[in-house]
């Protein structure tokens, strides 16, 4: 039910899909093994969404990781009805790692940042700011496509 969400967090940690199919291996393995009684969805959903955010952390310090992001590659196989679709893509994922996931996490998965602090592990003042400062880096690259 949640696969889509918990591969975009990855995808978004990583920029690259198979990486990012790892992660959601992992997280529904974890799933599976663990003992947790989930209340509702949404908390089965948060849950999930934490593993994810931890698990990536956990990969990206692991001594094996390598630096490799296809990204071109994957973003060719994608379609878009609408080219500041793409243009929005190639943007959010041109942004750091620490931009990219808290993007992620506030506009496309309806976290709050008080939420999202709590999965990150960090203060929620910190969790505005990297939106703020991720919101002006994206204004500064989309620009030009806005002002034609």
């Amino acid at each position: 039910m949640y696969m889509d969400n918990v591969f975009a967090v990855a995808f978004n940690y990583f920029r690259d899909p198979s990486d990012a199919d790892d992660i959601v291996q992992e997280v529904l393995l974890k799933l599976l093994k663990s003992d947790v009684k989930f209340e509702s969805d949404e908390h089965i959903r948060n849950w999930l969404l934490k593993v994810a955010v931890n698990q990536c952390r956990k990969v990206s310090v692991s001594s094996w990781f390598r630096k490799s992001m296809p990204l071109q590659e994957y973003a060719e196989s994608l379609r878009y009805e609408d080219p500041e679709e793409s243009a929005l893509f190639f943007a959010v994922m041109g942004l750091p790692k620490k931009y990219r996931v808290v993007i992620h996490l506030f506009y496309y998965e309806d976290y709050s940042t008080a939420e999202i602090a709590k999965m990150l592990g960090m203060n929620e003042s910190t969790v505005r700011t990297r939106l703020r400062r991720a919101r002006l880096k994206l204004k500064e690259v989309l620009k030009d496509g806005w002002e034609d």
